[in-house]
């Protein structure tokens, strides 16, 4: 199933306006002279947001995966899994396509795009690619992590890929064509009838334009899906395909965690089905969610589409079957159903461990490396609910960082504050020898750091709006920490803690006035002073659609990632001390009484 760059290019050329969709239901027996309709079969098997995971193995914990549901990850297990459908469906019978977020997420992702980087002259072959050229990729859409370390890392990793990186609504900037190609097509041979055309249409997220902003501004642009599915399916059934899939790095909820910034949608999977016409499955990514299968009615047809979604990083595989019907000479989807298999029912590969075991031992003595040493152990798991000493020393080194680094400019004398979450509930330093491992655990993601104007009052905004991560609880119920946390879904990385100033949440208060005592040096903070803050590009770009920081003025950027911030600030001072950075600045409240 190559993919041929100058027949996509030609055909895309050519493509006229759109014709009739293709589809319909099966014609009765009647319609074949008393003779039953011929059919055909086939699996199309998905995975998607597999963020550099090819072995069961976790480098933070330098130990096998596992987690509270006793998950499995990585491409050796779902390699494992393909082979079994293969052989039970056949070869012929199956297409295995991917949603995108592939080369970002693990260190062995991270070591061979910044430690032994696949761009480097003779530079090595990315592991996830060559796992996915063993495995058998048909075609992959990209995903928004696809671009932190920047387009010449992922135009690597593209050429070193034996199969499409698909992206329709990926344009370039200058000309506003498909800067990868939009879809593919595939011919599955039947017993019966012609062969079976498949299209395979790739969606994005539009949120790489804020997210990555240093990397794609000027350069590439992300409508919508919708507008760009829109364009494309019609194209695709009039080039002949009997089925279309949509390949798309984009949830099914509906929502934006970018808020208005951009007109379009973050999580748009279950609108493409429901606004476009002609889809017959949708292949779902981006909200490390499982969705064994999801039907959503298309208003214009009134047929079922339906959308599956894998569990992240290879923990689950999803299989899309397909029955077909030959009928008044073409063929027609008479029905699709989808289900997830679950990776850790099998055994890793033995291909696949081979093939990349070198690549895996460097990297596990990379990570081990010992870097300095810290005065006691510090942990994360309370993290969410408490000011505790591991997250504030993300706070003090991105702070320190950026009061070096403003130091003798204009903004020099302006009080440094810092914003970090709790990425990890498992993050730990331990007392004792500190290694690469223990100091990128903290930061698991490739943001780069900031610095920020806003005002007092700009900063309450902030902090009101971080602390809709609590549930509203009233004095007299009773705590449990567990429950307390990820109100109306909202994910970890998106409560902040503000280093530098003092703060109560009260959580027994509706959202929006929650925030009690704001002070700065033991003085209420002044609505119209200004504050630098040290904010990651994440959110810098809007990310989690925090008020005023996306368009407050940046006085300072840097291009390297925060973990390696965090890894060189620790060897250079050689010893981790909490006593000289770690304080309880904020606190959970109820009606004036600490929860905790």
């Amino acid at each position: 199933m190559a993919f041929d760059r100058r027949t996509f290019l030609g055909t895309t050329a050519a493509t006229g306006a759109a014709v009739a969709l293709a589809g319909g239901s099966a014609a009765p027996a009647a319609a074949h002279g008393g003779r039953p309709p011929r059919t055909y079969s086939f699996t199309v098997m998905g995975t998607t947001d597999l963020h550099g995971n090819v072995f069961n193995w976790d480098y933070f914990t330098d130990r096998e995966f596992d987690d509270k549901a006793h998950n499995d990850v990585g491409l050796a297990k779902i390699s494992t899994l393909v082979e079994q459908v293969r052989a039970e469906k056949g070869r012929r019978n199956t297409l295995l396509i991917d949603a995108g977020d592939t080369i970002q997420g693990t260190q062995l992702s991270y070591y061979y795009a910044k430690v032994d980087p696949i761009t480097a002259r003779r530079g090595p072959v990315h592991p996830m690619a060559q796992a996915m050229n063993a495995i058998g990729y048909d075609a992959a859409a990209l995903g928004n992590h696809e671009f932190n370390y920047g387009i010449p890392v992922l135009r690597k990793f593209e050429e070193q890929c034996d199969f499409p990186l698909l992206g329709a609504n990926a344009l370039d900037a200058k000309t506003a064509r498909p800067a990868f190609p939009p879809y593919s097509v595939h011919r599955l041979r039947t017993p019966c009838g012609r062969d079976v055309k498949v299209a395979v249409l790739g969606l994005t997220n539009p949120g790489i334009a804020i997210w990555d902003k240093a990397n794609v501004q000027g350069k590439m642009t992300f409508p919508g899906l919708e507008e760009q599915a829109a364009k494309y399916v019609p194209r695709l059934r009039s080039m002949g395909a009997d089925v279309v899939i949509v390949s798309a790095h984009s949830g099914s909820s509906g929502t934006s965690s970018y808020g208005d910034q951009l007109p379009y949608v973050e999580n748009a999977a279950g609108l493409v089905a429901e606004q476009v016409p002609g889809i017959d499955a949708i292949l779902v990514g981006h909200a490390h969610t499982e969705i064994p299968e999801y039907r959503v009615k298309n208003k214009a047809t009134g047929k079922d589409v339906v959308l599956s979604e894998p569990l992240k990083w290879g923990q689950r595989l999803t299989l899309f079957d397909f029955e077909l019907v030959w009928s008044r000479g073409r063929w027609s989807v008479e029905r699709v159903s989808a289900k997830v298999l679950n990776s850790n029912t099998v055994a890793e590969d033995p291909k696949i461990v081979r093939l990349l075991s070198d690549e895996h031992r460097k990297v596990v003595a990379y990570v081990n490396q010992v870097i300095g040493t810290s005065t006691q152990a510090m942990v994360s798991a309370e993290g969410p609910v408490k000011d505790v000493a591991i997250i504030d020393l993300i706070n003090h080194v991105q702070a320190e960082t950026v009061r070096g680094a403003l130091a003798g400019s204009e903004w020099a004398a302006l009080p440094v504050l810092s914003q970090a979450s709790c990425f990890s509930r498992t993050a730990a330093i331990p007392a004792g020898q500190v290694t690469i491992r223990d100091a990128a655990g903290l930061y698991p993601f490739e943001n780069t750091l900031e610095a920020r104007v806003l005002t007092g009052a700009q900063l309450r905004d902030y902090l009101e709006y971080s602390a809709r991560y609590f549930v509203r609880t009233a004095p007299e119920a009773p705590v449990d920490a567990a429950k307390l946390t990820n109100a109306e879904g909202i994910p970890d990385y998106n409560y902040d803690a503000v280093y530098g100033l003092t703060y109560d949440i009260d959580i027994a208060q509706p959202v929006g006035s929650r925030i009690t005592g704001l002070s700065f040096g033991g003085v209420p903070v002044d609505p119209a002073a200004q504050f630098v803050l040290a904010v990651n590009n994440y959110r810098a770009s809007g990310g989690g659609a925090f008020p005023h920081v996306a368009g407050a003025r940046q006085v300072w950027a840097n291009s390297d990632e925060i973990r390696n911030t965090i890894i060189q600030w620790v060897k250079a001072k050689g010893t981790v001390d909490p006593a000289q950075f770690a304080s309880v600045d904020w606190r959970l409240t109820r009606a004036g009484v600490l929860v905790f």
